[in-house]
């Protein structure tokens, strides 16, 4: 049985600004794949290799394989249902199958909009695409589709959901197969050298309101240090990776096994031969304020911090539980254990103005992070905040779902001068850096990559890649009220499917509700009982 992945060519000038990056998802598919037996797997990056559509018929066509595979996040919805049209048109008898986050919760409406797409994957991919594809092989399909856990498809004009499978428990059998990807093509811009994104953690415990991850994956879960070390190592020998950056949202929730794994990558040597970033918390840099040192000597070199905003009212607005000082604090603490840190802030909420903004830019100049971006807010269509503020939202276009296109239209601003005022936090801080900060502070190592950084920002600057900025027709302030985002008006949106998943936080969520009903119920009767009463004394009272 032939099996063909596409990574969908969608480009928005987002992160890809820092280079080409390596989609993990085919290697841990492929991975759990060939422990299956399933040997004759291809994989066409037409993101990487920017290939048409009229290219990628031919090549889908000329491999002629029994099934199609692709992935999406909101923005590249659209792009994956395309290839997979393609694919129905090519090469009608493959089964075509779509996965990933979107497909996951949006499953009714994606297969409303493209009933081409025979299957959905929905949830964690290994087991049950392997399930799915054994089923195909072994002339089950589409007989046994409705015994296979985990799946959405169409019968007839009914849209169906098996239950929800389980995720994957046994994170030992997770094993990606990397030498799928061809690894030139991968290239991280500020360092010049391969990069890859594996995977520690499963999952998040924390539940803010703008993120999906906690979702999608339902149960947080740490693999081993050892397999991850094991992957790394893979990585540097055999397919020459010198960067890469731990694909979980926070890595270092779990103390015990992230310093595990920093012990791991030390014993074998790696720090000499490859760095590395993360994503993390504020509050777990405080609270691992005496061992940012040893972090470093284990290779970590970039922290990026989910600081989200400056204004308090916004973190709160998000749950993230954090506070405006404790970014200050971090940002201070890994600078001081020579971990280059990048801020994150999140613009563009309905009550964003020229002095919010102003705000975010003054705070990240005083925190002095050595980096920092600027993310539009997107309202992922399947998470709580979405649900708080879906009247507010205008535009159903996913396309441009992607932290770069102002979705929402702040009260106080017109979209094209909320890109503005963020270009301009752009130009303010990085103009600064580079003449004053970037040549002449820091370590040799330091230097290059900051330089290396600045390079990456001024090359998509120059293109016109960075924000989209090309295609919306920006070139400076003169330009802001004449953008044109290009939104598709056409686009509606359906109501996420989310009735049948339950995530550990949702379960726990449920319980601290039942605990505090409990408390109220006996508080209730105690009180009773000190008034001389009974039940019947309370309902007649």
């Amino acid at each position: 049985m032939r099996i063909l992945f596409v990574h969908p060519n969608y480009h928005s000038g987002g992160a890809e600004i820092a280079g080409t990056w390596s989609p993990s998802w085919v290697a841990y598919l492929t991975g759990h794949l060939r422990q299956a037996g399933f040997d004759d797997i291809h994989f066409i990056d037409a993101m990487t290799d920017d290939i048409a559509d009229e290219e990628l018929a031919r090549r889908i066509a000329r491999l002629a394989p029994d099934a199609v595979g692709v992935t999406a996040i909101t923005p590249s919805i659209y792009k994956a249902e395309g290839v997979l049209k393609i694919a129905a048109e090519v090469v009608p008898a493959a089964v075509r199958v779509l996965g990933g986050v979107h497909a996951t919760f949006m499953y009714k409406q994606v297969l409303s909009e493209a009933p081409w797409v025979d299957v959905i994957v929905r949830g964690e991919g290994e087991e049950i695409c392997t399930e799915l594809m054994s089923a195909i092989r072994d002339g089950r399909w589409p007989a046994d589709r409705r015994a296979i856990k985990g799946l959405a498809f169409r019968d007839g004009d009914e849209i169906v959901a098996t239950p929800a499978a389980s995720t994957v428990k046994d994170l030992s059998k997770i094993k990606p197969d990397w030498s799928i990807l061809e690894w030139e093509k991968y290239i991280y811009i500020p360092l010049g050298t391969r990069v890859a994104i594996p995977n520690l953690a499963r999952g998040c415990p924390f539940t803010c309101s703008f993120c999906s991850q906690w979702k999608f994956w339902r149960d947080y879960r740490v693999r081993d240090p050892k397999d991850v070390v094991d992957e790394i190592e893979d990585l540097v020998v055999n397919h020459g990776v010198g960067f890469f950056i731990l694909a979980d949202e926070e890595p270092t929730i779990n103390k015990k096994k992230f310093v595990a794994f920093c012990q791991e990558l030390i014993a074998r040597d790696l720090p000499r031969r490859v760095k590395w970033g993360i994503n993390t918390r504020v509050t777990d840099i405080y609270r691992d304020r005496d061992e940012l040192k040893f972090y470093r000597s284990a290779g970590l070199v970039h922290v990026s911090l989910g600081t989200e905003a400056a204004a308090q009212m916004k973190l709160d607005t998000f749950n993230k539980e954090t506070k405006v000082d404790d970014n200050r604090t971090a940002i201070r603490l890994l600078r001081e254990a020579d971990i280059l840190v990048e801020a994150q802030f999140i613009v563009g909420l309905d009550n964003e103005t020229p002095e919010t903004l102003e705000e975010t830019y003054r705070m990240a100049w005083d925190w002095q992070p050595d980096l920092a971006n600027w993310s539009m807010y997107t309202p992922w269509p399947f998470t709580p905040l979405f649900q708080e503020i879906k009247d507010q939202v205008e535009v159903f276009d996913f396309s441009k779902y992607n932290f770069v296109t102002p979705i929402m239209k702040p009260a106080a601003m017109e979209r094209g001068e909320l890109l503005d005022g963020v270009m301009n936090n752009y130009r303010r801080f990085y103009m600064k850096k580079a003449l004053f900060h970037y040549p002449w502070r820091g370590t040799g190592f330091r230097r290059r990559y900051l330089l290396g950084c600045l390079y990456a920002f001024l090359k998509a600057g120059f293109q016109r890649t960075f924000y989209d900025l090309g295609k919306a027709g920006y070139w400076g302030p003169q330009t802001k009220k004449t953008v044109d985002f290009h939104f598709d008006e056409t686009r509606t949106l359906a109501e996420a499917q989310l009735d049948d998943w339950d995530a550990a936080a949702d379960r726990a969520a449920r319980a601290a509700e039942r605990r505090e009903a409990v408390r109220s119920q006996m508080k209730d009767r105690a009180e009773v009982r000190a008034c001389g009463g009974g039940d019947r004394q309370l309902e007649q009272a």
